[in-house]
Parts: C-alpha cells; sequence; structure tokens
C-alpha cells in the first residue's frame, strides 16, 4: 500500500490509524502547493482533487476521503479494535462521529486555510465550531475516547483536526474534556511514531 500525505494535513489521521492497526504502508509526501510527491511524480494523476489522503491498496485501486480512508486501514486489522465488525451498533456509532468529524469540524477549518478569506466568514466559523466543539467536549464527558474506553478510527480523525487550532489561533481552553482527550490521545506511541515520520515532533 501507498498512503500519500501532506505533514500535519487530515492524511495524519489515516497515518495514525495505520500505526495503531500495525500496518506500514509506503509514505508518499506530498507538496500541497505544486501538488509534486516526494518523488517528483505529479499527485493530481493519483487524486485529481489534489487533496490527500489518497491511498493505493495492494489491488492498485486508489481510495480518497479521510473518514473513508481510516475506516479501510482500520478493517485490514478487524482485531485492533479501531472500527467495530459490521452489522454492530458500535460501528454505526464510529462511522456516526467519522461523518460529524467530516461534515461539521473538518469542512469547517478550510476558512482558515484559504487565501483571501474574510474576516466575517472566519467569524462565522469560529461561532459555528463553538458550537461544534461545545458538543463534542459533552460527549466527551466521563470517557477516555469518543465511544467509551477503546481508541477508534474516529478519535485519530478528531484528534488531526482538533490540532489545527494551533494554527488557527482557536482556544480550547474552555473544553475541558477536550483538553484531556487531546493529551491522551497525544501521548499514545502509534501517534508520536506518526508525528516523527512526518517531522512534526
Amino acid at each position: 500500500m501507498k498512503l500519500y500525505y501532506m505533514p500535519g494535513a487530515c492524511s495524519l489521521a489515516a497515518h495514525i490509524v495505520a500505526n495503531e492497526a500495525g500496518l506500514s504502508p509506503e509514505l508518499v509526501k506530498v507538496d500541497g502547493k505544486t501538488k509534486q510527491t516526494d518523488n517528483n511524480d505529479d499527485f493530481l494523476a493519483i487524486n485529481p482533487h489534489g487533496y490527500v489522503p489518497a491511498l493505493v491498496t495492494q489491488d492498485g485501486d486508489v481510495l480518497t476521503e479521510a473518514q473513508l480512508v481510516v475506516q479501510y486501514l482500520a478493517d485490514q486489522k478487524p482485531e485492533s479494535g479501531l472500527m467495530p465488525a459490521g452489522g454492530n451498533m458500535a460501528r454505526y456509532r464510529v462511522q456516526q462521529w467519522l461523518a460529524f468529524i467530516s461534515s461539521e469540524l473538518h469542512k469547517s477549518f478550510g476558512v482558515f486555510f484559504k487565501p483571501g478569506a474574510t474576516d466575517e466568514a472566519k467569524a462565522a466559523a469560529s461561532a459555528h465550531l463553538t458550537k461544534r466543539f461545545t458538543h463534542v467536549d459533552a460527549q466527551l464527558a466521563g470517557k477516555t475516547y469518543l465511544t467509551g474506553d477503546t481508541f477508534t478510527a474516529a478519535d485519530a480523525y478528531l484528534w488531526t483536526i482538533l490540532g489545527w487550532t494551533r494554527f488557527t489561533g482557536f482556544d480550547l481552553s474552555p473544553f475541558t474534556n477536550i483538553q484531556k482527550f487531546m493529551g491522551t490521545v497525544a501521548a499514545r506511541p502509534a501517534v508520536q511514531k506518526s508525528l516523527k515520520a512526518e517531522g512534526l515532533a
């Protein structure tokens, strides 16, 4: 397998899941501006949309979209617990969180990285994120991770997206459960391994 990534982008979630599952995909770094890989290949030939993650499976299929890629990787090692078994309500709960993170958090951060975004647009996104963070914080009360005591693909995705608050100036101090979650996940060996591999630690 090949995992195309940009350091610190949402592909970090896929990288973390791969390490949690004990997988070793070939890592291919992509330049976000030129869309060239570190091997000087054209990334747009892999994913015409130009964004990461993109995963080339052992069969040569290309998968994109963070919430799908993390599920695929987790399913390669069912015993890891990163994705509960199909047909189980626990799996739907994890998928529900993946969808929420993708649509309500990930997408909302886009404006902060968009050149020329107005202050009004950023303020609206901040207000939206504050509401969503309040929800996440409440759901984490009394739990180690989103669905309980087991680390799942959704936790890797959430931790990655919440990490972007460092670059946007968003203050997480009012959200004590989120802060605890961030520290707990950051301490996981697979997370540290992923950060070091991407030059982020």
